[in-house]
C-alpha cells in the first residue's frame, strides 16, 4: 500500500471522527414547528443532551435531561453508541498515526507498522458503525413518532 494512500485514509478517518463530534454537538436532532399564524409560531428542537423551545421571538428556553434513568432506552443506548464512537475514533488516530510509514516512532518493522495501520482501520470502521447505529436508531423513533397518532408528536 503507498503512503499517499495510507495518509489518505488517515486524513479521512480524522474527518469522520471530527463530524462525529460535530453531530453530537448538534442541537437540531429533531425539529419540530408550529405556525399558527402571522404572530404565534414556535419551534422545539432536541438532542441527545437536552431540549428546546423557540418562540416567535427567537429566543430560545432548553432544559436538559436531569436523570440518565428516567431517559428512554434508546436515548441512553444513542448516546453511549455516540460517546463509544468518539472514544474508538480517538483511539483508532492514535494507532494509525503508530502505523503510518512516513512516521518513525521507535524502531518498528514495516510488518508491525503494516498491522497497526490495519488495526487503525478497523477501528475506524467499528467507530463509524457505532455512528451509524446511534443516528439510524434516532432518526427511526423520530420518524415512528411522527407517524403514530398517540405519541403527541409532529401529525
Amino acid at each position: 500500500m503507498s503512503t499517499g494512500m495510507e495518509v489518505t485514509g488517515f486524513l479521512l478517518g480524522i474527518a469522520s471522527w471530527l463530524v462525529t463530534g460535530a453531530s453530537l454537538a448538534n442541537d437540531y436532532w429533531k425539529v419540530s414547528s408550529f405556525s399558527g399564524s402571522i404572530i404565534i409560531s414556535s419551534r422545539q428542537y432536541e438532542n441527545l443532551w437536552h431540549a428546546c423551545a423557540e418562540g416567535s421571538t427567537g429566543i430560545a428556553e432548553c432544559r436538559d435531561f436531569e436523570s440518565l434513568l428516567a431517559l428512554p432506552g434508546f436515548l441512553q443506548a444513542c448516546r453511549a453508541l455516540m460517546i463509544v464512537a468518539l472514544l474508538l475514533g480517538l483511539t483508532s488516530m492514535i494507532v494509525s498515526i503508530l502505523g503510518l510509514k512516513c512516521i518513525t516512532i521507535g524502531s518498528a518493522s514495516d510488518q508491525v507498522k503494516a498491522k497497526r495501520s490495519v488495526a487503525g482501520g478497523i477501528l475506524f470502521i467499528l467507530a463509524g458503525l457505532c455512528t451509524m447505529t446511534a443516528i439510524s436508531w434516532y432518526a427511526a423513533r423520530v420518524v415512528e413518532e411522527f407517524k403514530d397518532p398517540f405519541s403527541g408528536g409532529i401529525k
